[in-house]
């Protein structure tokens, strides 16, 4: 077989059909792509300060810039007419950290590319297939939740062009289950279920106060409306509104009144929620759940990453995981929501790799704006700089009516927190800081009944918390402890039942405690049941979510 001569004849027949056959398609079928134009033809989160730059740009004059800040990805859209059951290349050329490109309403796998290159333009490619029915698509870029500004420029969408772009007239889905709580003197904390949208993206939400003007607050479903009265009710609603500018109805109203106190304990609509340790990628928060119907759990545990005073899950996970933040995002739309908890056994704390309160500052800030929430946990067991770390506190309680709690040492059944912790306690007063006050009942020296223990172990902290707190009533102090003990099989030998567990829970429904949580989540199931010290484990013979459901009977 002669293969030189059967090349040359297929060459020689691919030309002839080149030639014979007009091209398939454009090279792009979008509206402004380059981004000459402005934003024509593009329409960007609520957020994100979109606008177009002279500087840096990849190609041409102009190029998109758009900041994610707090819960907005900063992402602009633009629907674009398609054929069915044809194939697509998609391409962009974007500058920032983490900044994604993709395409939603394909009727197949929408599909999905991102990069991480903050000082120099590099080129994202995908590519889908339509469904049979589908006549348009929506491309969009974003970036991640507190990455700040990204560029994009030069985008492509290869393909065959539909037949004209139908206008958008639908609205997305009503927002529904709205919640608020988490009062302040100055501040309420609403939280809603996400809406849906035919074009695959809800493009903001807009929340409306006591019948007034709409306020577009972002794409997340949590809002903290702040600058309230004291001692004031208010009443909110929220719609959803698509990139095309369709709002959906308002959902039904929800309201909540401020504290009296100007200077309150923030206690927060948050007083149940298990420890779970979010570098492992099993339990999840969503599938947690689902299978227990307790909605709030606390993060564990958010430390410095390599660089020093950047907030990293476990030192090591970027604290915008897309996994991590996808878990987040899936257990609010069910209407939960979490605490963010830094310090604990290990480190690298914030703590210490901060430099400076305003540094420390920045870093809370950054990871309570990652997964949208109001509420912090500082585990502390090592030595800080309290007058460092409650100055960055305060500010931040300030700023956004944080929730604060502290997670500290205790020493025996009969003293409470260690020395150390009750200094910590003292500056914090001494600074106008209003904190949750969480002893860890677990791994500390006692005599008798456990179960007993960790009860005087906490009425010792009270005790400790009245001459921190002395204008304080007892059940103003009660309100401000919370109790956290370790399910099942402790790291120094003592065991914490489920006899103890309903004991413990039995005192604090009767003395109305401000917070229950446990360590941790990942420990709640039957496996290991022979006194193993695993993170993945409780070594005791329990059925799964026992210790969950046990504390799910807390009432404050």
């Amino acid at each position: 077989m002669n293969l030189r001569k059967l090349a040359a004849a297929a060459v020689l027949a691919l030309g002839a059909a080149t030639l014979a056959a007009p091209p398939a398609h454009a090279a792009d079928i979008m509206t402004n792509s380059g981004f000459e134009d402005g934003l024509t033809g593009w329409t960007c989160s609520a957020s994100s300060a979109a606008t177009t730059v002279s500087s840096p740009v990849h190609g041409g004059a102009r190029a998109l810039q758009a900041t994610a800040q707090g819960a907005d990805t900063a992402r602009c859209g633009q629907k674009v007419a398609v054929k069915p059951s044809s194939s697509y290349s998609l391409s962009a050329w974007v500058r920032g950290g983490y900044v994604f490109l993709g395409a939603t309403g394909t009727g197949t796998t929408d599909p999905s590319t991102w990069t991480s290159s903050p000082s120099a333009y590099t080129r994202l490619t995908t590519s889908f297939t339509t469904g049979p029915s589908t006549t348009s698509v929506t491309v969009y870029v974003n970036s991640w939740y507190g990455q700040g500004a990204y560029q994009a420029d030069d985008l492509v969408l290869d393909g065959p062009p539909g037949e004209g772009l139908p206008g958008d007239t639908v609205p997305p889905t009503v927002p529904a289950n709205l919640t608020v709580g988490g009062a302040t003197a100055t501040s309420l904390a609403l939280s809603w279920s996400a809406s849906t949208d035919d074009s695959g993206t809800v493009a903001r939400y807009e929340v409306s106060r006591d019948g007034g003007a709409p306020v577009a607050v972002g794409s997340a479903t949590s809002h903290t409306a702040t600058g309230l009265s004291p001692s004031t009710a208010y009443s909110f609603r929220v719609r959803a509104c698509d990139p095309s500018g369709n709002c959906s109805a308002y959902g039904p109203q929800a309201s909540g009144t401020t504290t009296g106190d100007t200077n309150p304990q923030p206690g927060g609509e948050i007083r149940y929620a298990p420890y779970i340790d979010i570098t492992m990628p099993t339990p999840s928060l969503a599938g947690a759940a689902t299978a227990t119907g307790v909605k709030n759990y606390t993060l564990a545990f958010a430390l410095g990453d390599s660089t020093g005073c950047n907030p990293a899950w476990g030192g090591t996970i970027p604290i915008n995981d897309p996994r991590i933040i996808g878990d987040v995002r899936a257990l609010q739309a069910q209407g939960g929501q979490v605490i963010v908890a830094t310090g604990g056994a290990q480190g690298p704390y914030l703590e210490h790799t901060c430099a400076s309160s305003a540094a420390l500052l920045t870093a809370y800030k950054k990871v309570l704006d990652a997964v949208g929430t109001n509420h912090l946990d500082v585990d502390v067991e090592a030595s800080i700089d309290a007058a460092k770390v409650n100055t960055a506190l305060k500010q931040l309680q300030a700023e956004r009516g944080t929730v604060v709690s502290y997670t500290l040492r205790v020493q025996g059944q009969d003293y409470g927190v260690d020395p150390f912790s009750l200094s910590i306690l003292q500056d914090a007063a001494a600074k106008g800081l209003n904190v949750i006050v969480n002893p860890m009942l677990m791994n500390f020296g006692y005599t008798g009944d456990w179960g007993d223990a960790m009860i005087k172990a906490a009425e010792a902290t009270l005790a400790q918390m009245k001459t921190v707190w002395p204008a304080k009533t007892d059940a103003q102090l009660k309100k401000m402890l919370g109790l956290t003990p370790m399910i099942g099989k402790n790291d120094t030998g003592m065991t914490t039942t489920q006899a103890n567990a309903r004991k413990l829970l039995s005192w604090a429904n009767t003395n109305h405690v401000g917070f229950i949580g446990f360590w941790s989540a990942g420990r709640d199931n039957g496996g290991c049941p022979n006194g193993q010290v695993l993170p993945t484990c409780s070594g005791v013979a329990q059925s799964s979510w026992e210790f969950t459901g046990i504390f799910k009977g807390f009432t404050g």
